[in-house]
C-alpha cells in the first residue's frame, strides 16, 4: 500500500463522525419501558414519541424486567441479575440494545463492552431488554419499526378488564 493511500485512508477515518456518519442513524431511544399482564400473557410496552410497541414475553423475563425496572429485589438472583453480576465481575456491562423485527420475530443486538472491547450479540429481545434494565443502557428501534408497529398513546393506556399492570 502506497503511503498516499494509507493517507486517504487515515483522512476518511478521521473524517467519518464529522461528515456526518453515524451508526446510530434511523434509530430511535426508547423513552420508557414497562411491563404489564394481559388475558394474553405479559407484554412489554416500549415507548417512544408517543407510541408503543408490545413484545409479548415468558413470566420470568417480565419478572426480571419489573424487578429491574422498580428495583424489586427477589431472594435469589434470576437469571439476568446472575449476568449483569457476572459481567460486573469482570468489568463489563451492556452499553444499549437494539430491537428489530424480522418477519414475525423481535429480535435484540446486545452491545456488551468489557475492558473497552466492545462485542454485538445476537439475543431474544426479551432477554436483551431485561438487561438492558438491569445496566440502565438505551433500548433503541429503527424508525421504520416505530412507524409501521408502535400503537398511538394519543389516549392514555387504560387497563382492561383482566388486565393488569406490574
Amino acid at each position: 500500500m502506497t503511503w498516499s493511500r494509507i493517507l486517504a485512508l487515515v483522512a476518511l477515518l478521521a473524517c467519518a463522525p464529522a461528515c456526518g456518519a453515524d451508526i446510530d442513524a434511523g434509530l430511535v431511544r426508547i423513552e420508557q419501558t414497562e411491563v404489564a399482564l394481559t388475558p394474553m400473557g405479559h407484554v412489554v410496552l416500549l415507548t417512544a414519541q408517543g407510541k408503543a410497541i408490545p413484545i409479548f414475553v415468558d413470566g420470568i423475563v417480565a419478572q426480571s424486567i419489573h424487578g429491574a425496572l422498580t428495583g424489586e429485589k427477589y431472594p435469589r438472583p434470576l437469571t439476568h441479575e446472575l449476568m449483569r453480576s457476572v459481567l460486573e465481575g469482570f468489568d463489563g456491562r451492556v452499553t444499549r440494545v437494539v430491537i428489530t423485527l424480522k418477519g414475525a420475530t423481535y429480535y435484540g443486538d446486545l452491545t456488551v463492552v468489557v475492558r473497552g472491547a466492545s462485542k454485538v450479540f445476537d439475543s431474544r429481545s426479551s432477554d436483551a431488554i431485561a438487561l438492558a434494565a438491569h445496566f440502565k443502557a438505551p433500548v433503541l428501534v429503527s424508525r421504520e419499526l416505530l412507524d409501521k408497529f408502535g400503537q398511538s398513546l394519543e389516549q392514555p393506556v387504560k387497563s382492561k378488564p383482566g388486565e393488569t399492570r406490574l
